[in-house]
């Protein structure tokens, strides 16, 4: 063969290598967000049906956020989903529905949001002021140089560290929110780099805090990266809500809410990391004692009020019932915001508690990851009768030959006092918790299929050893709770072959999630990494609803 023939031959057969038969990969999925209450997207619904069909699909992953909540939807949206249905039944695409969502469980919480996990406040110090008890002792107004008052030129003397003074942090005495000075991030053009600044915060272990800080921005392009949180005992990152900061606005009060756990010293962080062009000006930081926001109340959480002594105080006798009522008077119940006026602790008439005396509140509270995350408790019985409710609702809308179990990306966990007691790692607390929902859905239907998302049972991936986000423990073993039958949807294509391996060795077969609104090619070198590793399919996930190279993704997956 001439010699450009042959290389432009091997060329092609490297191009091909990840490209699978449309035969060998038995899932040929996408992965559908799709809200079907609403009349006007069912024709867009079966538009996609009729692509996916014809670039050879045979599967739709179902993420109704209206699958949690069956009970309360109106009568077309049963209509409108067997209108949708039908025509996959047609055109011979199984529906696939997710349920149990353990994670990003709004879902679940819309039916209690007390069933969230929550962190623990361990004697937190109050002071009976009044009819109330308040926290006491608060900060003092000096342990954060708020107002940036104090300075030496562009120096911020009360901060122990702050990035690039006086060439991309300023000093500005023109635009502030309170006092003589705020905290100017402005880059020279062209360049880029971290600024911030920080400070070592002396605290009282298991305690809730709240920390906030004004901000404004002039067409400051990292506005996304802007960033207030604290670090506790071994740099744990206590705080992952983002700040919801825009390229452009005026003064605006930003929060986040931390538990200290069982640092007694954190570092207390401000700023953005990597800024690019424009510019943000920050003002008046604070950080307060904060108890009973977010307030989580069921049995496995308890409350717990209690005099100097350590005597308890008796609910509706010395003090008023003590819920957080944000929780379930808002619009959507189950949705949990970073921050909002907590609850007070209201003393009754007659109660033995005396002005002036110090209480110990011990409790539970939940807190948002990243854009008002919460995940839901791992192992209440409350929340297996849920997702069981969720499950029989389910099946009798759809029928489904399968469910995808929505365990995904669970940063908070293991912290009840049930859980704690029992002194299990939080991988065999997800064990448990997968064991029983597989278990759930065969009392259901013995002959069901089941898939679930990688992440947390990978120790390649979500599941390394070591601590992950506030989950409490190690989540090593978590996917000893899973049935060799559960198919795997595989996400981590940072470690492909690895990944692949491990749940291939169990005996799993495997569903690569590709794309990602991102080249829709890359699924061929994922496929080539994985070949040997038992993966029989590949989903095409997009989290934007973005269609538009659902071709382009089979064509590069399986090659029609």
């Amino acid at each position: 063969m001439h010699v450009p023939l042959l290389r432009a031959a091997l060329v092609s057969l490297v191009l091909l290598a990840g490209t699978a038969s449309a035969a060998e990969l038995e899932q040929r999925w996408l992965y559908l967000q799709h809200n079907f209450q609403v009349k006007e997207n069912v024709p867009k619904a079966e538009a996609l049906l009729r692509r996916a069909a014809k670039a050879g699909y045979n599967g739709i992953v179902l993420a109704d956020y209206k699958l949690n909540i069956l009970g309360r939807v109106p009568e077309h949206y049963f209509s409108n989903m067997a209108q949708f249905k039908a025509l996959a039944d047609e055109l011979k695409i199984e529906l696939i529905p997710c349920v149990a969502p353990f994670g990003y469980s709004e879902g679940l919480l819309s039916h209690d949001p007390n069933l969230a996990e929550g962190l623990p406040v361990r004697n937190m110090r109050l002071k009976v002021q009044g009819d109330t008890a308040l926290p006491h002792p608060r900060l003092s107004a000096e342990a954060i140089p708020g107002g940036f008052e104090r300075r030496k030129e562009h120096q911020f003397t009360g901060w122990g560290f702050q990035d690039e003074p006086g060439t991309g942090t300023f000093a500005d005495t023109v635009i502030k929110h309170g006092g003589e000075s705020s905290l100017r991030i402005e880059n020279p053009k062209g360049v880029r780099g971290n600024r911030r600044v920080s400070k070592r915060l002396k605290v009282q272990p298991w305690t809730a805090y709240h920390a906030s800080v004004w901000i404004r921005t002039a067409n400051f392009e990292s506005a996304r990266d802007v960033r207030l949180f604290a670090l506790g005992a071994k740099g744990r990152t206590l705080s992952h809500s983002n700040l919801g900061v825009k390229r452009d606005q005026d003064w605006t009060q930003h929060h986040i809410m931390f538990n200290s756990l069982e640092a007694d010293e954190v570092g207390f962080y401000l700023g953005v990391w990597d800024a690019g062009a424009g510019q943000l000006w920050m003002d008046d930081a604070q950080i307060e004692e904060a108890p009973f926001v977010n307030l989580v109340r069921r049995p496995g959480c308890p409350l717990v009020i209690a005099d100097a002594e350590g005597k308890p105080l008796v609910e509706g006798k010395d003090f008023a019932e003590l819920h957080d009522p944000v929780l379930t008077n808002r619009g959507s119940v189950g949705h949990f915001d970073v921050y909002h006026e907590p609850p007070v602790l209201k003393l009754l008439p007659g109660t033995r508690v005396k002005e002036g005396a110090e209480l110990n509140a011990s409790f539970y509270h939940a807190v948002t990851i990243y854009d008002e995350q919460v995940p839901a408790s791992l192992t209440d019985p409350r929340v297996f009768e849920l997702v069981r409710d969720q499950l029989q609702r389910v099946d009798k809308l759809l029928k489904p030959q399968r469910y995808f179990l929505s365990h995904d990306e669970i940063r908070v966990a293991n912290w009840s006092a049930d859980e704690t007691r029992a002194k299990e790692t939080a991988g065999a607390v997800l064990a448990n918790n997968v064991r029983r929902c597989l278990e759930l859905v065969h009392e259901l239907n013995p002959q069901a299929k089941t898939a679930i998302w990688s992440d947390m049972f990978d120790p390649h991936h979500n599941a390394q050893k070591g601590p992950f986000y506030l989950v409490n423990g190690d989540l090593t073993g978590s996917w000893e709770g899973l049935t060799k039958d559960t198919l795997i949807i595989n996400w981590n294509s940072g470690k492909p072959a690895e990944s692949t391996k491990f749940f291939g060795d169990r005996g799993h077969s495997q569903v690569l999630a590709g794309y990602y609104d991102s080249d829709p090619a890359a699924i061929k070198a994922w496929l080539k990494a994985s070949h040997g590793n038992r993966v029989t399919g590949v989903m095409y996930t997009t989290w934007q609803s973005n269609f538009d190279d659902l071709e382009a993704f089979a064509k590069a997956a399986w090659g029609e």
